[in-house]
């Protein structure tokens, strides 16, 4: 800890050195650093935030849109260009911008369209400098004037087809009287047209076909509107035509085979099946079954060509992993008045086996040690796309401070296996039903067996379950997934441990029974941005995570009719061991605000509960809540806070304690990209578990409305995050600032900090929210 202490006097010292560098060295005689570019608009609707994206020069990055440090590094630098220590600082440094008039001039130029393009056309922005010594600021100002508004619609339609289709469409134009005479508005309706069409079988449209004619009237702000649409044609010298509906006539896919001209004679000689109604060629051996494929293909012969349907179609083949990749193509077929299209989809193959071997190593508490494993994974066990994989896996660790025992080593062992399919598996489905949900089915079994000089545990389980995505959301509906939990061996010192234990911790014996968990689940994920959450966002957006369990509630309703009294007075078992009974909830909202291209503000907040109840007194130990560590409030280590203001003691085994059924997380944290792929972020994190039923030894751990508040844990701390584009490492240091363990003086460390006391140091890999 005097390490860390050192560092957070040293890296403040360093920060004030560094912003003391002079850049001026860099700086051309006559010209000037651009210190800040500020953008004011006259008018609400038209937003500064709005007008950033045109801004051609920018000044320097600012860390924590606090301090440009990038460029202080940099002019830490010499001018000297051979000297290796320079060209280190240039490249995590910022090189320092010199204002450029003409690009200015290009920004307010840009900026003065950009703002009569959205309805004011008598707009201008006017530009002024400030500078002080070597120093300069730019201003754009924004006088948006009068807007400009719709009076009239109208539509110069003069093909049949198209103006049917427009006018079933009507109610979702974004043309409508009254609205300000914004140009991108128009051209999100021409968008908006051109899908919509494209969706109706006219292959060959595209928004250049749709135009506007505007008239104002004179000494007004009103405009006359009017939509045109041009007649088709190819080339410009072609005479002008109807725009053609087309219809699938013919589908083909292709197996391992690159067509540079989309041919029929190029298939003859290939070996052909054909099924639901399309047609497979194979330059070789047969390895995917093509009702894998034709169950999932939306272009089907005879209906209307939809850009859809060619969409759903990639969607469907990107989650066969038996290929590698898919290309569709068209070749068009005039025959009268009808057009048609031949589809040509191209499939190659990825590979069949995979063998992986992973080595890593662990941290419990301490105690290092070492694991390794080696997994194997089939891609088309069934010539269906179906994805078997295997995985075994050894673990072992040295335990130190464990008195009393001969052997002090841990060792783990474990298997699993799982079976994808790339449908939803279930008799009696139709394929039109199961192009539409675009589900996966995952049957998995899993066996780990864990050897402590205390117990032995194993823990055996299987699953059944389905996943799906329509738009941004993810589903995933666990059917049947069963744990069972089974101790075969606990020494006579542990259990005397146990027996002594049993008044001042009771959750502690339950922990290590054996124990049967029978539930069923479904959790919801949606992200607004379609991503996974990223450091510093492109863009605003949010994320919600609702998940809903429940487990023993059958098996009880059973047991009641069969028995209706348990045999032991206290609960029912499954084969003379108990089951579990609860029901779980939790709920998760991520906020990303984006500030800049390098700073962003994320907010989360997560929630859950759980209550046991009927077979239970108690959750099982895996499904309790726990607070503290890497993903929750960062000032603690893992499971050493709550529950409440519980203290618990020094007890190795008391963060079984350290426990509850409500969970509330609430975190703040600033964002920002240093340099290369360095990023850095600093937090304030919230949050405590609690129980729903009071514990003999834990009554400040009880969950009150009157008190809870109270007992919220407070951290802050600072993080830095290696984005390597495969996976994120990051490195979190948290200080306690408000203690509800403790009261008096000790309850506010952030007043007087012990580094030994109240500092954690996390790992971890990816984002905690």
């Amino acid at each position: 800890m005097k390490v860390v202490s050192r560092l957070c006097f040293i890296l403040p010292v360093l920060l004030l050195v560094l912003s003391g560098c002079s850049v001026s060295k860099f700086i051309p005689e006559g010209r000037y650093l651009l210190d800040a570019v500020k953008i004011e608009s006259d008018n609400r609707d038209v937003r500064p935030s709005q007008m950033r994206g045109y801004v051609r020069q920018n000044p320097n990055a600012k860390w924590f849109s606090l301090i440009k440090l990038p460029m202080y590094i940099y002019g830490a630098a010499g001018t000297d260009s051979t000297k290796w220590i320079n060209r280190m600082l240039y490249k995590m440094g910022d090189a320092p911008r010199i204002y450029d008039p003409e690009l200015t001039e290009e920004t307010r130029m840009q900026m003065e369209q950009a703002v009569r393009n959205m309805g004011y056309m008598g707009a201008r922005v006017d530009t002024s400098e400030v500078r002080k010594g070597n120093r300069l600021k730019v201003y754009y100002r924004i006088h948006t004037g009068k807007p400009y508004t719709v009076e009239l619609v109208t539509r110069e339609i003069d093909d049949a087809g198209v103006g049917d289709c427009l006018k079933a469409d009507s109610v979702r134009t974004l043309l409508a009287p009254g609205m300000r005479f914004d140009v991108n508005v128009l051209d999100q309706e021409r968008q908006r047209i051109t899908q919509y069409l494209q969706n109706w079988g006219y292959y060959r449209f595209n928004k250049d076909f749709i135009t506007y004619q505007a008239d104002t009237l004179l000494n007004s702000y009103k405009v006359g509107l009017t939509m045109k649409l041009a007649p088709y044609r190819r080339r410009k010298e072609d005479v002008p035509a109807p725009h053609r509906q087309y219809y699938i006539r013919n589908v083909n896919f292709i197996f391992d085979t690159d067509l540079p001209e989309l041919d029929p004679e190029a298939l003859k000689g290939m070996d052909s099946v054909r099924s639901g109604g399309v047609s497979f060629y194979y330059p070789g051996k047969q390895y995917l079954r093509p009702q894998a494929i034709s169950d999932y293909n939306q272009l089907q012969p005879g209906s209307l060509y939809r850009m859809r349907d060619v969409q759903s179609t990639y969607n469907a083949l990107g989650r066969l992993n038996i290929l590698k990749y898919s290309n569709i193509r068209f070749r068009e077929e005039l025959q009268g008045d009808s057009a048609y299209l031949d589809a040509y989809v191209t499939l190659n193959k990825n590979k069949n086996q995979s063998v992986a071997f992973e080595i890593e190593g662990t941290n419990s508490a301490g105690d290092l040690g070492a694991a390794a494993s080696v997994s194997y994974a089939h891609r088309n066990l069934f010539k269906g796309s179906e994805t078997f994989s295997v995985k075994v896996r050894g673990a072992y660790e040295a335990i130190t401070g464990l008195e009393g025992y001969a052997n002090n080593n841990y060792t783990e062992y474990g298997v699993e296996a799982g079976l994808n399919f790339p449908e939803f598996m279930f008799p009696f489905l139709s394929s039109d039903f199961k192009r539409r949900i675009r589900a996966t089915s995952e049957v998995t079994v899993k066996y780990n067996w864990q050897i402590r000089p205390e117990f032995e545990r194993t823990v055996a389980s299987a699953a059944w379950s389905y996943r799906w995505s329509k738009h941004r959301a993810t589903h995933r509906f666990d059917v049947f997934d069963l744990n069972y939990i089974y101790m075969p061996y606990r020494s006579e010192t542990f259990n005397q441990y146990l027996d002594e234990m049993d008044q001042r911790n009771p959750l502690l014996r339950y922990s290590y029974e054996d124990l049967f968990i029978v539930r069923m689940g479904y959790t919801y994920t949606y992200n607004s941005s379609g991503t996974t959450s990223q450091g510093v966002a492109r863009r605003n957006s949010y994320s919600i995570r609702f998940n809903i369990e429940e487990s023993g509630n059958l098996l009880y309703a059973f047991s009641k009719i069969v028995n209706r009294r348990p045999k032991n007075g206290e609960a029912f078992q499954m084969g003379n061991i108990d089951f579990a009974q609860y029901v779980k909830m939790d709920f998760d909202y991520a906020k990303n605000f984006r500030i800049d291209d390098r700073n962003s503000l994320v907010f989360h907040v997560g929630l859950g509960v759980a209550v046991p109840y009927g077979n239970s007194k108690s959750l099982p130990f895996e499904k309790l809540y726990f607070s503290g560590g890497a993903n929750s409030v960062r000032g603690w280590s893992v499971r050493s806070l709550g529950p409440g203001g519980y203290r618990g003691d020094e007890n190795s085994l008391d963060y079984v304690n350290h426990t509850g059924d409500i969970k509330l997380d609430l975190n703040l944290e600033y964002r920002t990209h240093l340099f290369w792929k360095l990023n850095g972020a600093a937090f304030i994190d919230a949050g405590n578990v609690w129980t729903i039923r009071n514990r003999e030894l834990q009554p400040e751990g009880l969950f009150r409305f009157d008190r809870f508040y109270r007992q919220l844990a407070v951290a802050y701390g600072l993080g830095i995050r290696f984005d390597l584009d495969f996976l994120i490492l990051r490195f979190d240091g948290g200080m306690k600032a408000i203690n509800p363990m403790y009261t008096g003086r000790d309850r506010y460390p952030i007043i007087s900090p012990d580094f030994n006391r109240d500092f954690a140091f996390h790992f971890a890999v990816g984002y905690p929210f």
